[in-house]
């Protein structure tokens, strides 16, 4: 218990967009206008894994002083197994109302992808900007 109460203590931010996401992705998607518009469910999912990494990472800079990369990439690999996870999950656990798609599952690498680079040249900018 203690350690989830120091995970939503130091990341609240990525915590909600990791629990929205969670929702919209089991939840039926409402009819809009958007649906004749060709890939706006894959940008979509671009815009929610890459705002969901660049939060966790501004997040993990914040509370962490030395930043090292073979913990930051964590801030990369967790959303992309999450979006594996619920991919497969739509799949096979939601009756036909959601379907797995990889190609979703690629979109959500691409925005984690992006929102990675951007964070390691926050971080590098950072660094330099202490010297």
């Amino acid at each position: 218990m203690k350690y989830s109460n120091r995970i939503t203590s130091k990341y609240p931010l990525s915590c909600l967009c990791i629990i929205i996401i969670w929702i919209l992705c089991f939840c039926t998607p409402p009819h809009t206008p958007l649906d004749n518009v060709a890939l706006a469910d894959k940008w979509t999912h671009i815009i929610m894994y890459g705002g969901t990494c660049s939060i966790i990472l501004l997040e993990y800079i914040k509370c962490h002083n030395d930043i090292k990369l073979g913990h930051i990439i964590w801030v990369w690999l967790i959303p992309v197994a999450m979006g594996g996870l619920i991919e497969i999950l739509q799949a096979h656990c939601t009756n036909g109302r959601r379907s797995g798609d990889w190609i979703d599952f690629i979109a959500n690498i691409i925005g984690a992808t992006i929102a990675f680079f951007i964070g390691l040249l926050i971080i590098r900018v950072r660094k330099n900007t202490k010297k």
